[in-house]
């Protein structure tokens, strides 16, 4: 059983006058521990930026950057093509743009973590997730990377020493290859089912897949959106769940200590 767990989510996922979701970003924020900050190409400006982070560093909130594919229109859920060490310099540009306003409002970048189809790209791509954690190892040692758990990017991060996190997916489902199973409308998903799932898989270690099954999952962060259709009762249903059970919350930072976030483990 997990007792303690960190919450993230991906926020500053508008551009411009365009807004995406029915919840404010400040509202959400005081839920959470830890915030993924769209660094631009999927969404975010740098108005948004620096906004989001400020918001962050009034609420005690870790912060993120959330780099995507270049893919405004898509809100970087669509695979782009392109060679690796492309795709990597996309990633360091954001990465870039959202350490400096992290550092305009004194906080440091707590990790990195690619949004969506990189996301899922990076899963199943070796030689992608292994030019990204080299990356990291040089420009931000000590910044976590944000993945899932027996990914490809976990695998590289682990070999190479890099501070790696797993996370859970609250508001996704999952296949019996313990893969998200992402769909273009998730609707508006019951608050209370996604609380009762969040506990079992912090207390069981356990979560129920498309087909009926259950299969063992393991994590340190438990991942929202802020774009799903009631994400703010979905995270506080959520947070007072965890609470009543003795789970505590706090940003990985917090947990470096704990088996399976750092290289040395498994």
């Amino acid at each position: 059983m997990l007792e303690v767990v960190d919450i993230n989510c991906d926020l500053g996922e508008s551009f411009g006058r365009w807004r995406i979701g029915d919840t404010d970003d400040a509202a959400l924020m005081g839920l959470i521990s830890s915030a993924n900050v769209a660094a631009g190409f999927h969404a975010g400006d740098p108005n948004l930026m620096d906004q989001t982070v400020r918001l962050a560093a009034e609420h005690g909130v870790e912060v993120g950057a959330h780099p995507g594919y270049n893919d405004l229109q898509g809100f970087g859920r669509r695979k782009i093509s392109g060679t690796s060490k492309e795709l990597i310099n996309d990633v360091i540009y954001q990465v870039g743009a959202l350490r400096e306003f992290a550092r305009r409002h004194g906080v440091r970048l707590q990790h990195v973590k690619p949004h969506g189809a990189l996301y899922m790209e990076m899963a199943v791509n070796p030689e992608l997730s292994q030019i990204f954690v080299q990356y990291m190892r040089t420009a931000a040692p000590d910044s976590f990377v944000f993945c899932m758990g027996g990914s490809a990017t976990h695998r590289a991060a682990l070999e190479a020493g890099q501070p790696v996190i797993r996370e859970f997916y609250a508001d996704r489902d999952y296949g019996d290859n313990g893969s998200i199973v992402f769909t273009r409308d998730a609707g508006r998903p019951d608050p209370a089912v996604i609380a009762r799932k969040v506990v079992r898989a912090c207390k069981e270690g356990k979560v129920r897949t498309v087909s009926g099954n259950d299969i063992a999952i393991e994590f340190e962060s438990i991942c929202f959106h802020s774009d799903t259709l009631g994400a703010f009762e979905i995270v506080r249903q959520m947070r007072d769940a965890l609470i009543a059970e003795g789970i505590r919350i706090a940003p990985v930072s917090e947990l470096a200590n704990q088996k399976n976030t750092r290289g040395e483990q498994q």
